[in-house]
Formats: structure tokens, sequence, C-alpha cells
């Protein structure tokens, strides 16, 4: 049995970071070789001294600890340099990496080559739900302004006019950062549309898995990682950059490159095929990453997982 300690920091774009990466070592070792406990951050404190809780010393002890986020760093350290076990840190963190047994890292984030530390292409991201898949059936999301890009409304509004007359069932959502205007321009293209503010736990994961394609605006890079778990063909409508050296840029210049999204020019676009393409499933291969470099026996790994 792998024991697994997860410190919550109460993010949840974090949270789903590490449950990602506990799904994929689950989906190596089989679920029930894996027994993970959730902590909050805030029953450390940051000094690595002083009493701990007496319930954490009630708990099997960890094999691997996970965090996500700076307010779980000192958790983390602190609880291996107590209770034993491996750090794991998702995301680069803001103390020394060299502190950490293990940091997973996004390649667009130009970590140094340490051997403790873990390459992933974009954010990590749990799998998807079991639901039929409907060639049929396409989600159009927009982003909005960011630190990274400008907001071009003729570009994206161009892309979606041409993009909803295709012959799909089309289902249209926005978000936090979405100019008001963009859901409103869609009003009259017969797709279903979806306010995020509507949107109910879990939706977006169900119309992802259901999807036969899937549209991005470029600034949404977690999204779109998050649109390569499903079957569906991805689509990306990008946007101007706001420097010439953009990290998140060149990550989706990369899945561009590699074929594994396709780009929004205007004109005359030539269809998605309509099987299903094989997930991302990025989780799996950073949980095989990090089980082997633990010395882990991974002989329970599935042999059609693609790593």
């Amino acid at each position: 049995m792998l024991t697994i300690w997860r410190f919550m920091d109460g993010n949840r774009a974090h949270e789903k970071q590490s449950a990602a990466l506990v799904s994929g070592v689950r989906s190596c070792l089989g679920a029930g070789a894996v027994d993970c406990r959730d902590l909050s951050c805030s029953e450390f404190a940051v000094p690595l001294w002083g009493e701990l809780p007496e319930q954490l010393h009630q708990l099997p002890k960890p094999d691997l600890i996970v965090g996500v986020g700076h307010r779980s760093h000192w958790a983390v350290l602190r609880a291996r340099r107590v209770f034993g076990g491996r750090s794991v840190i998702i995301l680069k963190p803001s103390l020394p990496l060299t502190w950490f047994d293990f940091v997973i890292v996004p390649e667009h984030d130009c970590p140094p080559p340490l051997p403790n530390v873990i390459l992933t292409r974009g954010a990590l991201t749990e799998p998807l739900p079991e639901e039929p898949f409907e060639p049929g059936r396409a989600l159009l999301l927009f982003g909005g302004p960011s630190k990274h890009f400008h907001w071009d409304t003729a570009k994206v509004s161009s892309a979606a006019d041409q993009l909803l007359r295709l012959p799909l069932r089309w289902v249209v959502s926005d978000s936090r950062r979405t100019p008001e205007q963009m859901l409103a321009h869609c009003a009259d293209s017969g797709a279903e549309l979806w306010p995020w503010r509507e949107c109910p736990s879990g939706w977006l994961a169900d119309q992802m898995a259901r999807a036969g394609q899937i549209w991005v605006t470029g600034d949404s890079i977690s999204m779109i990682f998050e649109a390569l778990q499903s079957r569906a063909r991805v689509g990306v409508i990008t946007l101007p950059s706001r420097r010439p050296r953009n990290k998140i840029r060149g990550a989706v210049q990369r899945l561009l490159d590699d074929g594994l999204v396709r780009e929004w020019r205007g004109g005359e676009m030539t269809p998605f095929p309509a099987v299903p393409r094989a997930p991302f499933s990025q989780q799996v291969s950073c949980a095989r990453a990090l089980l082997r470099r633990c010395g882990w026996s991974l002989a329970q790994l599935p042999e059609d997982i693609d790593i």
C-alpha cells in the first residue's frame, strides 16, 4: 500500500492538480493500492518547530507528501522532516527546488535541468467522466483579457461566427474574464448558451467528455489542457501577446507544432475527423515518472496506457 498525504491550501486550481496526480498514481498501481489522506495546510505552523496536531501522529506514515502552491511548501517540508516519505511539489516553488525530493513543473516555466525535476506540458488535470462520445456535439469556450494576452473582440467574434455556422450541436460558455458582449454576440446562432455563473459543478467536465470538438481562446491554457483530456478534437483561437517573450503562447505553439491542437485561421475550414482522439492522460505519464524515480513497482500499470 502506497500512502499519500495531500496538503490542501484552499485554492481549487491547485487542489485539482494534486488530485490529478493522485489519480495518475492510482491508474498506475490500482485504486486499492493507494491510500490518500487530504490535510489542511492551516494545521501546520510556518516555522519548522513546535508541536504538531496529535491526529497527524495517528495517520499511516506517508510514502509521498504532495503540495501545490506557496502555502503548502513549509507544511510539506515539515511533514517530511517529522514523518519521513518523499516530498513532491507541483508547480515551480517559491523555495529552492533542491529542498524537495521532486518538483513537477510545466515545461513553459523553464526550470533548471535538475535530477529531481519532472516536466509536464501545462497543468495536470483529472480524467474526465465516462460519457457517450457525440461526434456532432461541439463546445466553444471564451476566456478573456489576461496578463499574457490582449483580448481581440473582432477576431474572437469572427471566429465564433464561422464556427457556429458549422452543422454541429453547439454549446457556448464564458468565464469570469470574458467581456459581457461575447455571449450576447452568439445569441442568434442557435447555440446553447451557458453563462459561467449558471454552470453547475461538474458541468464543464461532462460537456467536454461528450463533445466531438472543442474550441478555446488561446489565453485559457488550463482549459486547453483540460480539453485535451477529452476524446474531442481541440481547436485554439489565438490572441495577440502582450509581450514578445510569452511562455503561455510558447506552450500553445508547441501543441500546434505537434499537431495536438488546431489553430483557427479564418477562411474555409477543413472538417475535423469524426473519430475520437485518445485522451492526453498526462497525469498517468507524470505519475509513472515519479513512481519510477522512487523505485516503486509499476507492474500493475495497464499495457494500453500511452506514456
